[in-house]
């Protein structure tokens, strides 16, 4: 029987036990939220038990609330099966009166949101749970902590990562079941996701029949665009020219809004500081994945690939390290953004705290000369934000996939490799 690794978002579910009556835990499959919830949960109801399924969905239409009934917190997995549970849930947490009374679990958003779903306010708090961290799933020794950086503590941390360790991570992905097995099962576990998210979920989601290939084609091409600003149009183009057929803007959206849905694509919005000058601030997103490893099995890509391309290696590592820090933020209850303007001054993440304090990220593979490059980047930006109308960064970090040690250099900015980080 498989150890359960701890998870980042162990504590704040139990958190949010304690100051609301229910809470929706979503994500998308394979990450581990059933398995997460299982471990806090009094009781629970697996929605899409094969030979129950249809009869839990009778029960949800005509008495919702025995399905409810059992020690708390009741886990309901995959709720949206049956969405109506929904409102049987905010209404059970009104009569109860308690706190900590029900888990909802979902890969998915709901198809069907009628008018009469309420929208939970105040009854039902939503977290989002995504695939494994380094540091959760070992592979970060966690010697560095962000809440430190924040803080302005001096850091020390040896790392013997190296790019072929690197690259393996990012085609493993944070999948749980993956993670300690040998590296060709690992490896598969991205692969098989990718396959069921393409011929199955992405029609499931919202019961419209999607093209199987069409959805590879559509994947692939946000995948070649990872780490860019990349418009649709501009995807929908790299599409077509790639494959005969035909593609329109509506068919483009319709697949975009199902990945969306079931929690594949996860794009980063932009940070807009108050700066001396005046800019324009490109308010277009950052094309990303949940998971790093589903770009690298869109595009066919194995560890040795990634290595024999370091222009291609570098975009998707850099999906690893949003993946690593929005779990982070989470944590440290704040929000990942990018910035980037006219100018072409950018950087890869912003992390930003609740109370107003943030960080300035950017990532790189290593090697001198691109950290060099990374630092000059967070000064220049640093320097043109208004410290009159808002608070100064309270750190500059270049995050790398390999460094021999984690740093202070002497003008102040961190270096830090992936593999030495922690909340």
């Amino acid at each position: 029987m498989k150890t359960y690794l701890p998870r980042i978002i162990d504590k704040l579910l139990s958190e949010r036990l304690e100051a609301k009556g229910a809470v929706l835990l979503e994500g998308p499959k394979w990450c581990g939220k059933t398995t997460s919830a299982k471990e806090i949960a009094g009781s629970f109801i697996s929605m899409d038990q094969p030979e129950m399924s249809k009869q839990y969905q009778s029960m949800a239409e005509l008495s919702p609330l025995t399905l409810l009934e059992g020690k708390t917190p009741r886990l309901i997995d995959e709720w949206q099966i049956a969405p109506n549970l929904w409102n049987a849930v905010r209404y059970e947490v009104d009569q109860r009166d308690e706190f900590g009374q029900f888990i909802l679990t979902g890969s998915a958003v709901p198809a069907k949101i009628d008018e009469s779903m309420h929208t939970g306010t105040g009854r039902i708090s939503r977290l989002y749970m995504r695939p494994m961290s380094l540091y959760e799933s070992k592979d970060s020794n966690g010697k560095v902590a962000i809440r430190d950086l924040f803080e302005n503590k001096e850091i020390s941390a040896e790392s013997d990562a190296d790019l072929e360790k690197i690259a393996f991570l990012i085609c493993r992905g944070g999948w749980p079941k993956a993670v300690g097995l040998a590296e060709k099962q690992a490896l598969f576990q991205a692969i098989d996701y990718f396959d069921a998210v393409v011929s199955n979920d992405i029609s499931r989601v919202d019961s419209v029949k999607r093209d199987k290939e069409k959805a590879k084609r559509f994947l692939k091409s946000y995948a070649r665009n990872v780490g860019t600003r990349a418009a649709l149009e501009t995807i929908r183009q790299d599409v077509l020219a790639n494959h005969a057929g035909t593609f329109d803007p509506a068919t483009l959206y319709s697949y975009r809004d199902a990945l969306i849905k079931i929690f594949v694509i996860e794009d980063s919005p932009a940070w807009n500081p108050i700066l001396r000058s005046k800019v324009a601030i490109r308010t277009t997103d950052v094309r990303y994945f949940v998971d790093p490893s589903i770009a690298a099995a869109a595009l066919q890509l194995g560890p040795k690939d990634l290595l024999n391309d370091l222009n291609t290696m570098g975009l998707i590592f850099e999906n690893l390290c949003i993946r690593d820090l929005r779990i982070y933020a989470d944590y440290l209850d704040g929000s990942i953004y990018q910035y980037r303007d006219n100018n072409n001054l950018e950087c890869d993440a912003v992390i930003h705290l609740r109370d107003g304090s943030y960080g300035l990220i950017e990532i790189k593979l290593g090697g001198d000369s691109l950290i060099e490059e990374g630092a000059k980047n967070l000064k220049e930006l640093a320097s043109k934000i208004d410290t009159n109308k808002m608070k100064e960064p309270a750190f500059m970090l270049v995050l790398c996939a390999k460094a021999p040690f984690a740093y202070r250099r002497k003008d102040g900015v961190y270096v830090v490799p992936v593999t030495c980080l922690k909340p």
